[in-house]
């Protein structure tokens, strides 16, 4: 993944193709690349990191014949970032050249089949193994419609791709599955692209591709298939009226709230690949021992993830655990063992006090496991193993989607080293709740944000706020405060809920709201009995809570039920937009708040 561009039309291609990687850069990207027809020849160029690279290898290239063409900023999933990975990819004869988002499930036994049939393979990536599998299937059935068919049809995972054919200078093919693709149409001009605002100069008139949809693409004329049948199917043109600024956040009035919808994709991208069979996949732990004990460290909510994932190593797997802020590590004194497993969890894998936590425990002889999402940042170079949690770019300051997929990998982890302990029963429930987890999770945010507006308008107002939880939930109200105090600047504290009597009690009033996650488990006669200790002070309680759940509140926001301890990745979002609304009615700098910055690398 990143961004996706595909022209064939009367314009020179590789202008309009660099015009609409510049579009999509808003996305990050680590590398970049182009591909384009000009007469019967393909042409290649990448180049390893920002635009201006791919830039400079294009200066003196004469390219001006070529029509059709695709481009490609990548954000790497399968292997370092380097030009050898950089897209596009072509087949062995290299009479074709595509571009791809998404993950191929199964790329390591595609390869493999390939490889014994003598196919060599340049790259690391699952990209290089659709190319090269297409190009099979074409070969083998002598049309590129049919054969880009049979290929999808030995592929599982999420892809969004565009092919061009150095035979067909004029024709550009693209399909999608589970990975966003729209068709752009002009005037004896067509484009594809992974979001709108790639061709935006050129055209608002699309067609929004739908999954296992195939579309062929010339300069007059477009159709779009059924990637199983080959059937025509009929399309609906639609008319973009956004902006390109809007058109660049999909139409959300900032990132923050782009990514927090995003939410259901990233949890399909965490588990693609690991969940098979009715069990976990771990391949990148095949080797390591179930550890004696693992030490989590991390920064801010990267922090508050390891936490949450502390319960679930501790009372699924059993492994005792231990969490700790990394910017202490190298100063609390704190004992780590050769035969430890230290978990480092960073969003951008180089935050600064992380990584320096990460070499003493390397030094320590422990076995470093990096969690992150960024393919060959420090935290993952330097790691002994690395779990990529497969969120994609995230823009705004104020982390959301990472966390997401941070606790997905998380419960992955719990799972997998847990199998023994927690049972056949529980497990598929566990799984099966995961599984469809995106579904709900894409019923339910539309819903939550309206009754996040709605709140607060009435919360706003307050001089600051407690985040009460148990449990599990208590390092999603650190999270809730954390978020409430960077972007809406109001005071917060995230407390586990049988503490509040121990002192901060005294601080509730009118003003002073409480946020309870209060879930319907074993720990909810606890929480209702810490609420009443509120209600007794007069303050005011806004409950997160399951339908039907009756607890002492002034506001009940019920999130749909799941199996425990799924509850949380629904209680997140709620969170979050909470914030969000708030934030946005004080008229605050949602995606750039004040004094912060997205990558912490300084101590």
């Amino acid at each position: 993944m990143c961004g996706i561009i595909g022209y064939t039309g009367h314009r020179p291609a590789v202008p309009v193709i660099m015009d609409g990687l510049r579009r999509l850069e808003y996305r990050g990207y680590d590398s970049a690349g182009l591909a384009v027809v000009e007469g019967q020849q393909l042409r290649v160029v990448r180049a390893e990191g920002k635009l201006s690279a791919l830039d400079a290898c294009l200066e003196g290239l004469d390219c001006g014949l070529a029509l059709t063409g695709v481009g490609h900023t990548r954000w790497a999933t399968h292997g370092l970032p380097v030009v050898r990975n950089a897209h596009p990819h072509q087949d062995a004869s290299g009479r074709f050249a595509l571009v791809h988002n998404g993950i191929i499930e199964n790329y390591a036994e595609l390869k493999a089949m390939l490889q014994a049939e003598g196919v060599i393979f340049v790259s690391e990536t699952d990209t290089e193994v659709l190319v090269q599998l297409i190009a099979r299937e074409i070969a083998s059935c002598g049309d590129v419609r049919q054969g880009i068919a049979a290929a999808l049809g030995q592929v599982e995972g999420a892809y969004a791709f565009a092919l061009i054919d150095r035979q067909t200078p004029d024709t550009l093919w693209a399909g999608r599955q589970a990975s966003p693709l729209v068709l752009g149409l002009g005037v004896a001009e067509h484009f594809v692209a992974s979001d709108i605002p790639a061709f935006l100069p050129f055209t608002r008139e699309v067609v929004f591709l739908e999954d296992g949809e195939i579309v062929e693409i010339r300069p007059h004329t477009w159709a779009v298939f059924d990637a199983r049948s080959l059937g025509v199917k009929d399309k609906t043109i639609s008319r973009i009226t956004w902006d390109v600024q809007a058109a660049q956040k999909g139409g959300f009035k900032h990132f923050m709230l782009k990514e927090i919808f995003e939410q259901p994709q990233v949890v399909r991208d965490a588990l693609a690949g690991r969940l098979r069979g009715g069990g976990v996949v771990v391949p990148e732990l095949d080797g390591l021992a179930r550890p004696e004990r693992v030490v989590v460290i991390a920064c801010g909510t990267s922090w508050h993830a390891g936490l949450w994932g502390r319960y679930l190593l501790e009372s699924m797997a059993g492994i005792p655990t231990q969490v700790e802020t990394a910017s202490e590590f190298r100063y609390g004194g704190f004992v780590v063992r050769p035969t430890d497993t230290v978990v480092a969890i960073s969003q951008s894998g180089e935050t600064a006090d992380t990584l320096a936590a990460l070499r003493l425990a390397r030094q320590a002889g422990a076995t470093v496991l990096g969690l992150c999402n960024v393919v060959g940042s420090s935290i993952a170079r330097e790691s002994n193993r690395v779990l990529y949690t497969q969120a994609g770019p995230e823009i705004s300051v104020a982390s959301t989607k990472a966390m997401t997929s941070q606790m997905v990998v998380l419960l992955l982890l719990a799972l997998h080293w847990g199998r023994e302990r927690i049972g056949g029963s529980r497990t598929e429930t566990i799984l099966h709740g995961l599984a469809a987890l995106p579904e709900v999770l894409e019923a339910t945010l539309p819903g939550l944000r309206h009754q996040a507006q709605a709140l607060a308008r009435t919360y706003a107002g307050c001089r600051g706020c407690f985040y009460l939880g148990r449990g599990p939930m208590y390092p999603l109200a650190l999270e809730g405060a954390l978020k409430l105090k960077e972007i809406s600047y109001i005071h917060a504290e995230g407390y586990a809920a049988g503490e509040m009597k121990h002192g901060p009690i005294a601080l509730i009033d009118r003003d002073f709201p409480t946020v309870a996650l209060v879930l319907r488990d074993e720990l909810l006669p606890k929480m209702r009995s810490n609420l009443q200790e509120v209600v007794a002070r007069g303050g005011r309680i806004l409950a997160i809570t399951n339908p039907g759940v009756e607890v002492p509140a002034t506001d009940l926001w019920a999130v749909p039920e799941a199996p425990a301890p799924l509850g949380g990745l629904l209680v997140l979002p709620a969170l979050q937009l909470l914030a969000y609304e708030i934030a946005v009615h004080l008229g605050c700098d949602v995606d750039q708040p004040r004094n912060l910055a997205k990558s912490v690398t300084v101590e």
